[in-house]
């Protein structure tokens, strides 16, 4: 018995020291995306504002990557809506970032989406810009408040003021959005989800979930 307690009391103790490397791992990924980024307000290529037209808030009935992808359909002239992709599918296929990427990929094959996990702040700034500069909204992952609750969440940027300091978001629980760099970040970073419960954790620790996370639509 005592030689059954030891060999549980290891295994015990080596879940507790992979779990607490798992998650070191993720704050030391997260502080590398924080990176200085005030040069972007003076930087000429951001001179120029940039606002994506036609772009309508669907309030989602089912989930906020469904409702995200009928929100670029709709943008793009198309037909897609949450209600035929819960059909389709029968359950919810975009619940990680990996999985968003392939389902706008397989709905929009004319063009080319890539996730960005991690990037740094002035990554994410450049690629935002740049997919904004091509004429496309830009889908991303970021914590936001439903109600007074905080979720794992995707939206499309539609705009990006940034001299100014205004990002606009279609925010698919029913409206639009405005804010800074800074208020952006804190979101996309996830560290205005606070306190975050243990398995949302876990679930950034096993790479379920990521942060700093962008789309480029190509």
């Amino acid at each position: 018995m005592k030689k059954l307690l030891k060999i549980v009391g290891g295994i015990v103790a080596a879940l507790l020291v992979v779990v607490i490397v798992a998650l070191l791992i993720v704050v030391i990924r997260t502080k590398l995306t924080q990176n200085e980024y005030s040069d972007v307000y003076t930087d000429e290529k951001y001179q120029t504002p940039i606002e994506i037209k036609n772009v309508e808030v669907i309030k989602q009935d089912i989930s906020c990557g469904y409702a995200v992808i009928e929100m670029f359909s709709a943008w793009n002239g198309g037909s897609v809506t949450e209600e035929k992709l819960y059909e389709e599918y029968g359950k919810i296929v975009t619940s990680t970032g990996q999985k968003f990427c392939d389902e706008m990929n397989k709905q929009f094959p004319e063009y080319t989406t890539e996730i960005h996990k991690y990037v740094s702040n002035t990554e994410f700034i450049d690629i935002m810009y740049d997919t904004l500069s091509s004429g496309k909204p830009v889908p991303f992952e970021w914590a936001a408040l439903y109600g007074d609750e905080w979720t794992l969440h995707y939206s499309l940027i539609i705009g990006a003021d940034i001299p100014n300091d205004k990002i606009t978001v279609a925010n698919p629980y029913g409206y639009y959005e405005e804010l800074t760099l800074e208020e952006l970040f804190s979101r996309t970073s996830f560290a205005a989800y606070s306190p975050m419960p243990f398995f949302m954790k876990m679930g950034f620790a096993i790479g379920m979930f990521e942060k700093n996370t962008i789309f480029s639509v190509e």
